[in-house]
């Protein structure tokens, strides 16, 4: 009698799940996978569910992103049932408020087109072109032209990586020479010239109404594959149509507005983020890229490696971050302890350091500050490792912030360096010092984050004040 009075009770428990599946709009031939993913967690437990806390879900997914068989999509489905059947089901008081949400966010694995990631050798031809033709753009009439036209790529690629420029600017310029390609009926660069250059100029202005900064872009890109693989120089390439460059001044938050921003932003390790590009001013990817060995608590200062123009820089280290990032140092080591106890443990590192240093991989020092939620496997290398968080997760949870703190100023990544440096600047800091900060090479770049302020020559350098705010 027992055993059926419980068959029942087991029998109801899970049509209230599947009841309650309707909520988040489940397909109902899919809702037997969010059955079987909460089934396999409750069967992992010997306690009862009403005895469950977030730490318990958190071990779980922690569990779950150490299996590398399992795509994204799998993971994100994990996260969905236990919410459904802790917020829904069994409607945990702490569950509410658990960051189901940035769970999934933080667990996004990286695509091999991605900038920590894509830098391929030429060494292997074909790793190299599926590389870069996923990065280039997903229609195939481009890739068609990579294929077509092997020899070009690859030493466009080469000088590009002899210049060591970024391999952000690798996969725009080959993104552009594709498309000039294309426009002209796909014919070999070499029988291209300076009128077919401006030809396709125009057409991105008036056919194309692209910015005049992705026009320039374009410019670039041609007339580098043209000046440094072919040895051709175009001075002058004739008339082309040019679009017009709009006037806009950067986004600026208020002292208040930060304030406002981050208390909006409730996940402790996004908030943290958030904090370091304003503490820092940092750009977004120099965050989500941080090392351990990049944290220096005795000198209070960041080390930035390898930031725009392959360049490094020292920043201050906010005081009031010091516990918050020793606490995401501390989760950082103890997951990379949990990943050497499992037979995992590595993490991407430059091709030519680990060549040189086959154990750097694996270092406590090399994991990175803000790791994603789960390990994955590299896309170039096969092999499984623990990447960063996904940038875009930042992005999309900075933007939800803002409405909630009460801003209307269009907010992104991006404001709150913009905001670093004008406060900065307010409180008596000369431009020259803010330009060291923000790693600009030129002090015209760092004047256009603060429109309005006295020109370079106008102002007083401190005795080497570091900000410490």
């Amino acid at each position: 009698m027992l055993s059926k009075d419980k068959d029942v009770q087991v029998s109801r428990f899970w049509e209230k799940f599947i009841e309650k599946s309707k909520r988040y709009n489940i397909k109902p031939d899919v809702v037997r996978w969010y059955v079987k993913h909460a089934e396999s967690y409750i069967r992992s437990h010997d306690t009862r569910l009403s005895t469950h806390t977030a730490r318990d879900i958190d071990k779980y997914l922690q569990k779950k992103g150490r299996n590398t068989h399992i795509k994204d999509w799998q993971f994100f489905q994990i996260v969905d049932a236990l919410r459904l059947l802790f917020v829904d089901v069994v409607a945990s008081p702490w569950s509410t408020d658990y960051p189901w949400d940035d769970r999934k966010s933080q667990a996004c694995s990286l695509p091999a087109t991605h900038s920590t990631i894509a830098r391929q050798p030429l060494d292997n031809r074909s790793a190299s072109h599926s590389t870069n033709t996923s990065a280039v753009s997903s229609e195939s009439s481009l890739t068609s032209i990579q294929s077509q036209f092997p020899t070009v790529f690859d030493a466009l690629i080469r000088q590009i990586r002899v210049k060591n420029y970024s391999i952000r600017t690798e996969q725009s310029y080959v993104a552009w020479l594709s498309r000039f390609l294309l426009f002209h009926q796909n014919q070999h660069p070499e029988k291209l010239g300076a009128k077919d250059i401006a030809d396709y100029l125009t057409h991105l202005a008036v056919n194309r109404m692209v910015a005049s900064s992705t026009q320039k872009q374009a410019l670039n890109a041609i007339v580098f594959y043209y000046k440094h693989i072919l040895q051709k120089s175009f001075e002058d390439i004739g008339d082309f149509a040019l679009s017009k460059k709009p006037v806009r001044l950067p986004v600026v938050l208020s002292a208040s507005e930060i304030e406002r921003l981050l208390n909006a932003i409730k996940d402790p390790v996004y908030r943290l983020m958030a904090s370091l590009l304003y503490g820092c001013g940092m750009r977004l990817m120099e965050c989500v890229r941080l090392r351990i060995f990049d944290i220096d608590f005795d000198y209070h200062q960041i080390m930035i490696r390898n930031a725009k123009g392959n360049k490094d820089r020292v920043t201050p280290l906010p005081r009031k971050l010091i516990q918050a990032i020793s606490d995401q140092i501390e989760y950082a080591k103890n997951t990379h302890d949990e990943d050497i106890a499992n037979g995992l443990g590595e993490v991407y590192i430059p091709v030519a350091l680990g060549r040189k240093y086959p154990n750097a991989a694996r270092e406590i020092g090399w994991q990175y500050v803000f790791p994603s939620q789960r390990v994955s496997i590299d896309p170039r290398s096969n092999q499984a490792r623990r990447h960063h968080i996904h940038e875009n997760g930042l992005q999309r949870k900075i933007k939800q912030a803002a409405p909630k703190a009460g801003i209307t100023k269009k907010v992104n990544c991006h404001a709150l360096r913009h905001s670093f440096a004008t406060h900065l600047l307010e409180s008596g800091y000369d431009i020259r010092t803010v330009q060291e900060l923000l790693g600009h090479a030129d002090v015209s770049t760092t004047m256009i984050v603060s429109p309005g302020f006295l020109p370079p020559e106008t102002l007083v350098r401190p005795e080497h004040r570091i900000p410490t705010y």
